[in-house]
């Protein structure tokens, strides 16, 4: 590790940086102004529910046009799009006067934040890693660890001697003079494998064709539990909080030990995946979410918050790596911007709809918590899930990796990876550089 550290700081540290700040576009930040917006704006449940979704929904639609961008500008004009629109989201948010005004900050915020910073940030360390790639995003998704331990006890305390509006000007400023300027500098710089340095050009399939392979609806279904169920009960954490009640730190309180247990399955993910490859984490990934969403809805005391984050990090630890190795090791690289523009704008739609459906059964007086049970049977611990889940994602991987043997092996259209073995398209696993004579773009293996 410490050597793979050294040789690849920079890109590391991109990865992070870009990762961490996407974190202030993110519900679990969002949120956390929630209740102010809705006193200030005289918003019900259900309406900033809906409003939340409507801008939520309008950001994937938007994400999934200039997605692709990062196919065609260089490294840093994307990192600087995205900084200036997260950057103006937040001052936005800061200083709303009206409706419309907080419309179109939020959507800002959802755009650059949950949008374009990470879509930016996996799309290429995708792009710079191929033999180590578990193992960098791994690294380099400690910042949405970081993020999730640090920001939302730190925004509650300036929010306590700012105000909430305080704390997301705070936030623009310190996005635009430090995080912005740091972002460009670490990106200026490619780094390619050399493999691609040897080709050419990196392999890949199109967005036109990923979104015709019946396998990528399956996987893409793999991945969506998680970020719908965590992105309704973040948003709604408030609520949820005055429902049990428990005191309004409880929930920020919990994510510490989240972060602890993601940090430590991300590093694990990471090992896992170079050596057995994405596609064979898939079936058991969301075992222990599922335990978490019957704890929460079965219990009321506070630990049961606490036990919720910790299963949780468990298995978002392995789904941020998973988010990130997943589609270059299926799709390849050369169209991947597009393709991860695709992928979040159909996730995005997703997990909308979580929130404004349970603000709406708030609003009707539904207990919110005892809507959480429903959820486990999607990612549920029991036997006959479990079994049922691994069944269908081994046999989804299995088909779809005997179908790419009879398509070009120059456009991997479909999942490569055998247990144990590698199809011939498919990026070697071996570590360390290895500089290509002549490259003056630093080619290297890893």
């Amino acid at each position: 590790m410490p050597p793979f550290l050294a040789t690849n700081l920079r890109w590391l540290a991109a990865g992070f940086l870009l990762l961490f700040c996407g974190c202030f576009g993110q519900t679990f930040v969002v949120a956390l102004s929630g209740g102010a917006i809705r006193r200030e704006f005289g918003l019900s449940d259900g309406a900033f529910g809906a409003l939340y979704a409507g801008v939520t929904l309008a950001s994937a639609l938007a994400l999934a046009g200039i997605g692709g961008l990062i196919d065609r500008w260089p490294a840093q004009r994307v990192v600087s799009l995205a900084g200036i629109l997260l950057a103006a989201g937040a001052a936005g948010l800061g200083l709303s006067p009206n409706l419309p005004v907080l419309a179109s900050s939020l959507f800002l915020l959802r755009l650059a934040g949950q949008g374009l910073m990470l879509q930016t940030a996996y799309t290429l360390l995708g792009r710079w890693f191929s033999a180590e790639r578990g193992r960098a995003v791994s690294l380099a998704a400690l910042g949405l660890n970081a993020g999730q331990a640090c920001l939302p006890l730190g925004f509650v305390a300036a929010a306590g001697i700012l105000g909430w509006r305080g704390a997301w000007l705070g936030i623009a400023g310190l996005l635009l003079v430090v995080a912005l300027p740091l972002a460009r500098h670490l990106v200026r710089r490619e780094r390619v494998p050399a493999e691609t340095a040897r080709s050419g050009q990196p392999a890949g399939a199109t967005r036109a064709q990923v979104l015709a392979d019946p396998s990528f609806y399956g996987l893409l279904a793999a991945m969506l539990p998680p970020s719908f169920i965590s992105n309704t009960l973040f948003f709604h954490q408030v609520h949820l909080a005055e429902s049990r009640g428990w005191s309004p730190d409880v929930i920020a309180a919990a994510f510490p030990p989240y972060a602890v247990a993601t940090f430590v399955f991300l590093l694990v993910a990471g090992r896992l995946v170079d050596r057995f490859s994405a596609l064979a984490l898939l079936p058991l990934y969301l075992v222990p979410f599922g335990l978490a969403c019957l704890i929460l809805g079965g219990v009321s005391a506070p630990w049961a918050a606490f036990a919720f984050m910790l299963l949780y990090g468990v298995t978002d630890g392995i789904s941020l790596t998973l988010f990130g190795a997943l589609w270059p090791e299926v799709y390849g690289t050369r169209h991947l911007g597009a393709i991860r523009g695709a992928i979040v704008a159909i996730m995005v739609l997703g997990t909308a709809l979580g929130p404004v459906l349970s603000g709406l059964l708030i609003d009707a007086g539904v207990p919110f918590s005892g809507s959480s049970p429903g959820w486990a049977p999607i990612a549920s611990p029991s036997p006959e899930s479990c079994c049922w889940s691994g069944a269908a994602s081994s046999g989804l991987c299995a088909g779809a990796a005997s179908r790419s043997c009879d398509r070009p092996r120059r456009l991997p259209l479909g999942p490569s990876h055998r247990l144990g073995q590698v199809t011939a398209w498919a990026r070697p696993r071996t570590a360390g550089r290895d500089p290509v004579p002549g490259s003056r773009r630093g080619a290297c293996r890893g």
